[in-house]
Parts: structure tokens; C-alpha cells; sequence
């Protein structure tokens, strides 16, 4: 046997319709979790069953197993549902062109017949070797994707713009508002404005203006005197003066009672403070961000929010979209979710169904980025199979349709029409000017109009 180390419980998919052949690989591979299929049909549903990282493939199957096609239509399949898997793909003796020809199609490598075990099994030693590193990169360059906000998961355009903002005004001391579903990371958002700007050595204060009764919240944000109001027994400092030098969050702003809203605008204007019950008034260097999910320009406009106070809480705004504007995050952030419980919880999972994935990528998340969480985190405990389905995460089932996978043609050709019919528009339809800020020729631009139904 090779030297080779084996790795255990990882998944090989081997596809062989020689029963013989079948009984020999399993045997050389016996250190793997290894499933078995002997036609195209059966490989896939084996593919999307059991996810592999790596798939070992005769290209000679039935109806015909004298004849390649099968075997690289197979390929074809595997890897558009699957392109991070490696395919090691078997051909008959002398048949190297055919074996060529797979590699160039996308296949890992390839081995030609007859069997040799320890040769065989250092290839897919590799392959599966190759796989984990290349998980792991993507895994590494996941995790400094999301920088600067630590905690904060997502790799979509929307994202980044936000996290671009924030590079940009942390190192400020502007007054920031931030606005956003329950649920969008709000307050990671705000620790990543302190954490990145030049008071990160000091307190970073929380407050939710929604949390404390109205009666409380005036002593909780300004402090008190020994004796101001019954149960006053000694000196207490409120949370502005405590995040001198640093950072005080004002979570859920929108609901600040309008008594306080003079008093802490007057904070702001002045930058001093008195607690209840004393006179003395006290010089407070603090930086304010604020958070709502209310829209405070309707509340302004109904007289429940201060315009003056606004313009002081929002020098700028940053809005944190929602997770269903948020293009492939919800799947991303299962998928690091689903891993991180499986690993806290003891119960190692394959990833998700195709259903699940349909579902998660299909369902609006009204609960943003807490409600996908809770609902991976009760799948990763509760789920009864090797992998999570829909029902798992108690999401209803989507279409056939929705399942297949995305057609990347299709998605081009969607993007160009889009482009074209937006130009055509901001240029009044004068074709000339259109195919200059497209960047091609009078004549591409006619051809791609009368491709898309367009003239």
C-alpha cells in the first residue's frame, strides 16, 4: 500500500456499472465513506444526495459503456451542479484521448485502466487533499471579505458598500445614524465604527432607548445626585458621562420619548451635561451613533421626532440592507452557520438539500440575519439525516423550476437586455450615442437589438 496518509470519514462517490470493478474499488477505498451508482441518473442523485468531494468516474457507462459520450455528458452534469468537486475520471486501456478530452471538460485528472490499487489511491489521495485546501482558502478569504466588521457575514455588493462607508467614517467623529431591519447587524455596525476609529482604547456604552421605561431612561442616560428621587443612595454616573472619551450607542433612537429629545439635543449642542438632582454641569467628550428601524423622516413629518435633533444624530446615514436585498448572502451565511453549529453542537452535517438551498435563496427573511441563524441553529440540532432540508428549517418547499440550477447564459443575456433597454432610454433611443456609452459598434448594438426583441 502507499504511504499516503487516508483521510477518514470523508465521501468518494464512485461511478462503475462492473459489479467486479465496484467490489475491487470499494475494497481500495475502504477508508472512505464511499458511494456507489453505475449509470449517469444514479450518479447524480448520489452527487446531490451526499455531496463528495471528490467523484471517481468510468467514462464508459451504460447504454452504451463502448462509447464515451455517457460518461462525459456525466462530467458535464456533475460539475455544473457540483464545480468544486474533482472528478477523476477512469478510461479504458490505450484510450487517452478520451481521458485528454475529460480533463479538458474540467475533470480533477484522470487514470487508464487496468487497476493498479496504490497508484489509483494516491491520485484521489490528492484530489481529496486539494479539495480541503481549496475549502479552506475560500474559507480564509470569507473570513477577510468581512473585514471591517467583525461578526458581520456576507460577500454581496450591498454588503461591501457598507462596510466601504464605514472604513471611510470611523476615523471621524461625525454622528452616525444607522438604519435598518431588526435583525441586519445594526450594532455590529456600530462597535466596527468605535473599533476602527482612534477611541477604540476607550468605552464603547450601549443604550436601547426602547428597552428602558421612560421613567428610568432620563437617569439611566444622564446619571444622578445621592438623594435625587427616592431610592437615590449615592452618586451614579449615567451613560454619557461613562463613555467619556469613547463611543455612546443610542440603539432604537426612534423610540426616545420627546421629553428627552430637548434634553439630549442640548447635550449635543453643548457637549455638557448635569445629573439629576445636581447643578453641576460636566463636559462630556463622547461620539454618538445612533439606530432605528423607524422611518424617522415620517416621524418628523408627524411632529414625533425632532428635525433638529435628527440633523444632529445623522451627519450621516448609513442604510444596512436587509438580507433579502442581499444577493447569495442568505446561502453563504447558512452554509458557515450550518458549520459552526454542527461543530458546537456534535452533530456533523453534509450541508444542505437542494430544496433547502432553493428555500433559503427563495424566502423573503422578515427576521434578516437573527431569523436565519435561530432557524440553522434548531436544523443543525433537530435535523434526522446527514443533510438539512427545508423542512428541516421549517421553510416551505419551492417549485421544480426553482431547483434546476442557475443558467449563467441566461443571467448574461437578462443583464444585457437590462443594460441596453436603460441606455436606450437615457439616450432617447438615438442608436449612435447608445452604442458609444455601451462601449461597442452601430452594428453590435443593431445585432444585439434584434437578438433581444429590442428594435
Amino acid at each position: 500500500m502507499s504511504a499516503e496518509k487516508t483521510p477518514r470519514q470523508q465521501t468518494l462517490l464512485v461511478v462503475e456499472d462492473d459489479p467486479g470493478l465496484q467490489n475491487q474499488l470499494r475494497w481500495c477505498f475502504e477508508g472512505y465513506s464511499v458511494v456507489m451508482a453505475d449509470d449517469r441518473e444514479g450518479a447524480l442523485n448520489q452527487l446531490r444526495r451526499h455531496e463528495p468531494s471528490v467523484v471517481l468516474l468510468d467514462l464508459g457507462l451504460p447504454p452504451d459503456p463502448s462509447n464515451v459520450s455517457e460518461g462525459l455528458a456525466a462530467l458535464e452534469e456533475m460539475l455544473s451542479l457540483a464545480p468544486d468537486t474533482k472528478v477523476v475520471v477512469v478510461t479504458g486501456n490505450d484510450d487517452r484521448d478520451n481521458a485528454v478530452r475529460a480533463v479538458g471538460a474540467g475533470a480533477y485528472d484522470f487514470y487508464q485502466k487496468p487497476i493498479d490499487a496504490d497508484v489509483l489511491r494516491l491520485i484521489v489521495n490528492r484530489a481529496f487533499r486539494l479539495h480541503e485546501l481549496e475549502m479552506e482558502n475560500r474559507r480564509f478569504a470569507l473570513r477577510d471579505a468581512y473585514s471591517p466588521v467583525e461578526g458581520l457575514i456576507g460577500a454581496s455588493l450591498e454588503l461591501a458598500k457598507v462596510c466601504e462607508t464605514v472604513e471611510k467614517i470611523a476615523p471621524t467623529s461625525v454622528s452616525v445614524l444607522l438604519l435598518g431591519e431588526s435583525g441586519t447587524g445594526k450594532e455590529l455596525l456600530a462597535r466596527a465604527l468605535h473599533n476602527l476609529s482612534p477611541r477604540k482604547n476607550q468605552r464603547f456604552a450601549v443604550i436601547n432607548c426602547a428597552a428602558i421605561p421612560e421613567t428610568l431612561l432620563e437617569s439611566e442616560l444622564f446619571g444622578y445626585e445621592r438623594g435625587a428621587f427616592t431610592g437615590a443612595v449615592k452618586q451614579t454616573v449615567g451613560k454619557i458621562e461613562s463613555a467619556h472619551g469613547g463611543t455612546l450607542f443610542l440603539d432604537e433612537i426612534g423610540d426616545l420619548p420627546q421629553s428627552l429629545q430637548a434634553k439630549l439635543l442640548r447635550f449635543l449642542q453643548e457637549r455638557k451635561i448635569e445629573r439629576l438632582g445636581g447643578r453641576e454641569e460636566i463636559e462630556v467628550d463622547v461620539r454618538i451613533v445612533s439606530a432605528t428601524h423607524r422611518n424617522l423622516i415620517s416621524m418628523m413629518q408627524e411632529g414625533a421626532f425632532r428635525e433638529d435633533l435628527f440633523y444632529r444624530i445623522a451627519e450621516v446615514s448609513v442604510r444596512i440592507p436587509p438580507l433579502r436585498e442581499r444577493a447569495g448572502d442568505p446561502t453563504l451565511m447558512a452554509r458557515i452557520f450550518l458549520d459552526k453549529f454542527s461543530r458546537v453542537y456534535g452533530k456533523p452535517r453534509r450541508g444542505f438539500t437542494e430544496d433547502a438551498i432553493a428555500a433559503i435563496q427563495g424566502y423573503g427573511w422578515p427576521g434578516n440575519v437573527r431569523e436565519l441563524e435561530n432557524r440553522v441553529k434548531r436544523a443543525a440540532i433537530m435535523a434526522e439525516g446527514s443533510q438539512v432540508g427545508a423542512h428541516d428549517l421549517e421553510l416551505p418547499s419551492v417549485s421544480e423550476e426553482q431547483l434546476l440550477p442557475l443558467n449563467l447564459r441566461q443571467v448574461r443575456e437578462d443583464a444585457e437586455r437590462h443594460a441596453i433597454r436603460h441606455v436606450l432610454t437615457y439616450c432617447d433611443h438615438k442608436v449612435t450615442q447608445a452604442a458609444e456609452m455601451l462601449g461597442v459598434t452601430r452594428p453590435t448594438l443593431y445585432g444585439l437589438l434584434n437578438k433581444y426583441g429590442l428594435r
